[in-house]
């Protein structure tokens, strides 16, 4: 039996986490839920995420998912462990900043992070920078309005660029070799990135590991769909479906319609 990945984010962030999953396992038939009427997740509190979450996996499940990814670093760090313990028999994957890789085989002992608040004031974290980066300097930035300008498709804008810059050229200075990408709208802006730092920095994007890790647990289960036949995914959002759809091809160019949902109180309907 193949069953669809149903994979969410607060907005079109997860779209990186999507692209990669149909790199590798294109026949895999996806759910993409994005919550833009909530965007972003990464300045609420970790009781609204893991609310927000909790209804986001139940409507995805009612729509037949049967692995769920937390395609949100926010969402990851505030619900993961919740959403295990509320759905016990359901596979999760959920993102980790990718610290471990960047410790491993950073050259000058000092690495970039970017990440929403959220991500940084998790347990989840805090655990991986203690267990993996001892001995290396990691230094973090929030980016302040990137999401936004991100979600607006603007990838290579002024704007876009005067928010990169000032996070990473004190980086930069301070001896980065590697930055770590910590919020799943950030490798949009990998190019714009690239540029600001320079060869010498090598950037990270964990979502083909996240990708990777989905394609496990699915054959595990025997609901991995073989083939390279792309299916063509499902996306819904409880913002509005025409801006969604305007950002596909831009994100990940392809076009698609999109299913609005409305939220009612803790519960998620199509309309």
């Amino acid at each position: 039996m193949i069953l669809p990945i149903g994979l969410f984010d607060s907005g079109v962030g997860g779209l990186s986490v999507l692209r990669a999953i149909r790199q590798q396992i294109p026949a895999q038939p996806v759910i993409y839920f994005g919550d833009q009427a909530h965007v972003p997740y990464g300045i609420r509190s970790l009781e609204e995420v893991r609310a927000f979450a909790a209804a986001i996996t139940t409507f995805l499940l009612q729509q037949g998912a049967g692995l769920i990814v937390v395609a949100c670093n926010a969402a990851s760090a505030a619900a993961l462990n919740y959403l295990r313990q509320v759905f016990p028999g359901v596979p999760f994957v959920g993102m980790e900043p990718a610290v471990k890789p960047a410790a491993e085989t950073t050259h000058s002992g000092v690495v970039g992070v970017l990440a929403t608040p959220a991500t940084f004031q998790g347990q989840l974290y805090a655990s991986v920078v203690e267990r993996f980066a001892q001995g290396v300097t990691v230094l973090q930035d929030t980016c302040p309005g990137l999401v936004g300008e991100i979600e607006k498709g603007n990838l290579d804008g002024a704007e876009t660029r005067a928010i990169l810059e000032r996070a990473l050229q004190p980086m930069v200075e301070a001896g980065i070799d590697t930055v770590v990408m910590g919020c799943t709208h950030y490798p949009f802006v990998i190019p714009l990135i690239e540029d600001i730092t320079g060869p010498s920095v090598r950037v990270i994007d964990p979502a083909p590991a996240i990708a990777r890790q989905a394609g496990r647990l699915l054959a595990q289960r025997g609901w991995l769909a073989a083939g390279d036949t792309p299916a063509r995914p499902r996306f819904i959002t409880s913002g509005d479906p025409r801006t969604m759809a305007a950002l596909l091809p831009v994100l990940i160019g392809e076009e698609a319609c999109v299913e609005k949902a409305v939220w009612n109180k803790d519960s998620i309907f199509l309309t």
